[in-house]
């Protein structure tokens, strides 16, 4: 979708279009109803700001639409083909990543009731190890932010990729 269509289409179809960035209805809403847009980095920026705080439960409610990391998205929605993209570079033909990644996801999940989330756009599947077993040292608390941050980073980044489609 254009920048153009963007700020000329109705409400629903605009929120529509935006909610596989991130299903958190207030971010949704502030992007949507602070259009109409110059360019793409105003729209980055007003949904950069928006995502200043997402609450912990609005993190949650949107990290019940994510995979695991390193198991393919199922469905034909936008925001699985989103997630299918994003991790097209963790070697699913490696049995020792898919151990890995499935260990690693059992005992984040264990230590932090959540789906592990990372920006996997851009990351090797050695990176994306790392980060996990990294991440499995924080506190809750320092978590959170880091998904609060790995969370806004997906989102951005599919914003761009819709306005620049």
């Amino acid at each position: 979708m254009s920048l153009e269509s963007f700020n000329l289409t109705d409400r629903n179809h605009a929120r529509n279009t935006i909610r596989p960035c991130v299903d958190i209805d207030r971010w949704v809403d502030i992007v949507v109803d602070a259009r109409p847009y110059s360019n793409v980095e105003d729209v980055l920026r007003v949904a950069r700001e928006a995502a200043h705080p997402w609450s912990e439960a609005e993190i949650d409610a949107a990290l019940a639409h994510h995979p695991r990391i390193g198991e393919q998205a199922g469905g034909a929605s936008d925001e699985a083909a989103h997630s299918r993209t994003e991790q097209s570079a963790i070697d699913h033909g490696d049995d020792g990543v898919t151990v890995a990644l499935a260990t690693g996801n059992r005992a984040y999940e264990d230590q932090f009731d959540r789906v592990f989330l990372i920006r996997a756009l851009g990351r090797s599947s050695g990176e994306i190890l790392e980060s996990l077993n990294h991440r499995l040292l924080n506190s809750p608390e320092e978590e959170v932010d880091v998904v609060r941050g790995q969370l806004r980073e997906i989102a951005l980044l599919r914003l761009e990729g819709i306005l620049n489609s």
